[in-house]
């Protein structure tokens, strides 16, 4: 049994792109626009998030079936193997992420921790670029896959912030980083693809992405101040601080991928934001301090009062108190290694070729560069759960949970039941919406939205971009997204005469502007701020419309330096 693609089943493009499109427009209306009221009567946009994917999933099913002529069967199995991609690795990712929190929450270590940040700067403007910036990025090189949203998400509810602030915040800052998360995974993905070199990918995307990380922790300062209700004020007045955070980010960034160091991109640039910005912190303070408490009586119109003062802790304490986040980022990045992750999946990776499914998919022209695909596409599920980055953040909390926290029985009882509770309706959701994804790639209607951009000529630098924004926000990761479109990108480029090293990288510098907004790290975003499952499902819709335009507005500024460097910055780009 063969599925060849049709990048036009109905016969009409444009309706079959219409078609390709019904179920991302299902899930974005039940999310966002669909009205509804709640139990207390209030009016409400977007029905509770996992109907919302249940409904999608299930008109993307008929789409593929009916629309693509998908067989059943194989459209099944790629719910499936989605429903499994979602669970394991990057639910398992969440898992652990919120499970050492959780630890470090029930034995009150969270609150030194709080402190010790605090002692850097009480302001939540800083915090905010320390913790959602730096930090963040830092855990994006090292693991990827929600990994970022998930830790800096949890640290700023528990440095005080309101749980959607800090899902928004995390949200825009984990961008920049992307194209390298992972220990690089993305363009290493890209590269073995178009069979361009890792390097010189790199070197384009180290031409690119070091302006939007300048702009980055400027964009996300003010989008704080203004979810808070304050004034433009508020946001020069850091300005200092923004700067350095960003400038000492972007310049390791781009030093870094002029050298084309692929795999250490993303974790060398936030190492040396985040040790830039503590030491520039010391000698350099914002005129007025706003505090989270402060910041929330201005709002409620309350008198803010003194801003409280942060409990000075010894040396010994504070590392008692680090240490599982130590640990954290040590485990996450030795995970990450290639050696040793071949190593671990020597000695567990059972794996299995999914029925109905391996070897059955197709591509065709001009996705495939041949009139139909040689190989048929691969749905082999790896069940590698000791190289999985979950794994290695599970370890790190029980090491430290034994050795330095010391842990009780009741305790890893409350921290286990906690994160299970917290986790349950989330997880589902990530899992809907991976099923989903995976039978709209498998089905080929990604490709035919991807197709649709690739018909606007001399704008195709600037729509280039766009594609690879679709797909990150179609699949939730910039690999999915390379891997889906980078030979489409590649033989467009050549068609129309242009820089193909430019066009294959503007995917994935494309997508990474649409991490922000798609459904699996919304939802993650949602599982580490929330501590009521409930409320967190139902601020999923709230979330997406919050950070929409700031995708789209980014996207667009990265598709006019594209432009840009196709027609005019020829010089940026690096000889092939």
């Amino acid at each position: 049994m063969k599925y060849l693609q049709n990048y036009n089943p109905t016969g009409n493009f444009w309706l079959s792109v219409i078609m390709a499109a019904v179920p991302i427009v299902t899930l974005l209306y039940f999310l966002a626009l669909h009205p509804h009221k709640a139990k207390n009567g209030e009016k409400l946009l977007g029905i509770y998030a996992p109907y919302a994917a249940a409904i999608a999933a299930f008109v993307a099913f008929l789409v593929c079936v009916f629309v693509m002529k998908m067989p059943a069967t194989t459209a099944a199995a790629a719910f499936g193997l989605g429903v499994l991609s979602g669970l394991f690795p990057i639910g398992w990712i969440v898992f652990g992420a919120i499970f050492l929190y959780t630890m470090t929450v029930v034995t009150g270590k969270f609150e030194i921790v709080k402190d010790s940040i605090a002692g850097i700067t009480a302001d939540r403007r800083l915090q905010a670029l320390l913790v959602a910036f730096s930090f963040g990025a830092f855990i994006e090189g090292a693991s990827g896959f929600g990994t970022p949203v998930a830790v800096a998400g949890a640290i700023m509810v528990g440095l005080g912030f309101r749980p959607l602030t800090a899902a928004v915040i995390c949200l825009i800052a984990n961008t920049a980083p992307v194209a390298w998360g992972a220990i690089g995974t993305p363009v290493l993905t890209l590269a073995a693809i178009t069979k361009i070199p890792d390097g010189l990918i790199t070197q384009m995307a180290g031409r690119q992405l070091p302006f939007f990380s300048i702009l980055i922790p400027f964009w996300l300062v003010a989008t704080l101040v203004l979810m808070e209700k304050g004034k433009w004020k508020d946001v020069w007045e850091v300005w200092p601080a923004i700067l350095v955070t960003g400038a000492s980010f972007a310049a390791t960034q781009f030093l870094m991928a002029e050298a084309g160091m692929t795999m250490l991109v993303d974790i060398g640039a936030g190492m040396v934001s985040i040790i830039i910005t503590s030491l520039f912190l010391r000698v350099w303070t914002p005129k007025n301090i706003i505090t989270n408490e402060m910041a929330y009586a201005k709002m409620d119109g309350r008198d803010p009062g003194k801003a409280k003062v942060v409990p000075k802790h010894s040396w010994p304490v504070l590392l008692q108190a680090w240490m599982p986040w130590v640990f954290l980022a040590i485990f996450v990045a030795l995970w990450g290694v290639p050696s040793i992750k071949t190593f671990l999946n020597g000695l567990f990776n059972p794996s299995f070729k999914v029925p109905f499914l391996h070897g059955v998919v197709f591509r065709t022209a001009p996705v495939s560069p041949t009139a139909v695909a040689k190989a048929g596409e691969a749905a082999v599920y790896s069940f590698n759960l000791i190289t999985m980055a979950g794994t290695g953040i599970l370890i790190a909390a029980f090491i430290t949970g034994i050795l330095f926290l010391k842990v009780t029985a009741a305790q890893w009882k409350e921290i286990f039941v906690t994160t299970i509770v917290r986790l349950k309706i989330p997880l589902s959701v990530i899992s809907l919406v991976l099923g989903l994804s995976y039978m709209t790639r498998y089905a080929g209607t990604d490709a035919v939205l991807g197709l649709a951009f690739a018909k606007t000529g001399s704008l195709y630098p600037f729509f280039a971009v766009m594609i690879g924004w679709l797909g990150v926000f179609l699949t939730g990761s910039d690999t999915a997204s390379n891997s889906l479109f980078g030979s489409l990108q590649q033989i467009t480029a050549q068609q129309l005469g242009l820089n193909p090293l430019l066009i294959v990288t503007a995917n994935s510098t494309g997508g990474v502007m649409g991490k922000m907004i798609d459904a699996q790290s919304i939802t993650v975003a949602t599982a580490a701020c929330y501590s009521d499952p409930e409320e967190g499902v139902n601020a999923i819709g709230v979330i997406f419309r919050k950070v929409f335009l700031h995708s789209v507005v980014l996207a667009i500024l990265m598709g006019i330096l594209v432009w840009l460097q196709a027609y005019v910055f020829t010089w940026m780009i690096p000889n092939m």
